[in-house]
């Protein structure tokens, strides 16, 4: 289940909020002692190594060659060992992992917002943007902060992805550029801005404690998918939905859809969002359709079209969301990308994203 090694830090790479980037050189692999692989740690787990410092490592990730994921990860610094936490916070995240944390829940007792919280129950119609992908967020702030700049809006993160909200980049990015206020972090994910115990709870802390005028709920960085009809972490975006609604805030869909894929069950629409929003999803909300030239746009809005029974479906004119989404990424610093291709290389995915963020501009 895990491929233990220790390793020595051979020097820093390059650091964003939460993380540190390394190079170790790992001892133990037959035939392969002392090879340099790239690591990363959680300086808030585990302290921050330095060069010279002995590290133990998790390289399954490694091992495996996950696109997303491919680090070695560092479990310890056992020579030098982080000072112990203090201060409050009674939630436990990776609970009865090896890497427990305690953290303060924005909805716990001991939290100045718990009495904010205690009976809260309404977003007061607040729009909840609702994706599959992690790199769905860039473009879908792209095409609301175009639309209409100055939107506060706040990341709603569960743990259908990576657990550490401090391994996506882009967070940090997107906080530094004023495109984001926030993030909140759900469930078994930790590290946000705030901690909440369940999404509906992060719903009501961003939008109560944050003033969240906009949210975007979608899972971290990875996912994971079987190639089945449900054995897949997206179908929390259907679950996502029907959280929004019962909160009273206004859910708006935004679909996966790729040209680029060469998976035929992820071309046109991405049977993720069919399935979550077309059986997952028992609210209705309004499904952002990309209005997509050609036959292609043609393939996505007849797909899209088998969701009208449940949903509201909203076609959203695309034209200038590119020029849009490399001013973004230009003035960003926030590299494009999903499943390993470019903004010009899968730009139906990013125009699907950034039309959802088009269209909740207009609702508000």
């Amino acid at each position: 289940m895990i491929r233990w090694r220790k390793g020595r830090v051979e020097r820093v790479r390059r650091e964003w909020p939460g993380s540190v980037e390394l190079e170790v050189a790992v001892d133990g692999e037959p035939g392969r002692d002392g090879e340099i692989v790239r690591a990363l740690a959680y300086p808030a787990l585990v302290g921050r190594p330095e060069p010279g410092d002995a590290v133990l490592l998790n390289t399954t990730a490694l091992a495996l060659g996950l696109g997303t994921g491919g680090y070695a990860m560092v479990v310890a610094v056992p020579d030098r060992l982080p000072p112990d936490p203090s201060g409050p916070g009674h939630l436990v995240k990776a609970r009865y992992t090896p890497l427990q944390a305690t953290v303060l829940g924005a909805d716990e007792q001991d939290s100045p917002h718990h009495e904010l919280l205690r009976d809260a129950d309404s977003l007061d119609g607040m729009p909840v943007i609702v994706a599959d992908l992690h790199s769905a967020l860039p473009p879908i702030l792209a095409g609301l902060l175009a639309a209409r700049p100055g939107t506060r809006v706040v990341y709603v993160m569960p743990d259908g992805g990576a657990l550490p909200a401090w391994f996506s980049m882009a967070i940090g990015q997107l906080k530094a550029a004023g495109a984001l206020a926030a993030t909140v972090t759900v469930g078994q994910a930790f590290g946000g801005d705030l901690e909440a115990v369940t999404v509906h709870t992060g719903l009501l802390a961003a939008r109560l404690v944050l003033d969240a005028e906009v949210v975007v709920l979608a899972q971290g960085p990875g996912n994971l998918g079987t190639g089945t009809r449900w054995g897949f972490s997206g179908v929390s975006a259907g679950e996502a939905v029907n959280a929004a609604a019962v909160l009273s805030g206004r859910p708006v869909a935004s679909l996966r859809v790729s040209e680029g894929d060469k998976r035929e069950r992820h071309v046109g629409v991405s049977h993720h969002s069919l399935t979550a929003y077309g059986r997952v999803a028992l609210a209705r909300a309004q499904v952002v359709v990309p209005d997509l030239p050609g036959e292609f746009g043609e393939r996505v809005a007849r797909q899209a079209g088998t969701l009208a029974d449940r949903h509201e479906l909203v076609r959203v004119p695309v034209d200038g969301l590119a020029d849009e989404l490399r001013t973004a990424e230009r003035d960003w610093g926030v590299r494009l990308s999903t499943m390993g291709r470019r903004l010009d290389e899968d730009l139906a995915y990013f125009l699907a994203a950034a039309a959802a963020g088009r269209h909740t501009a207009s609702l508000l």
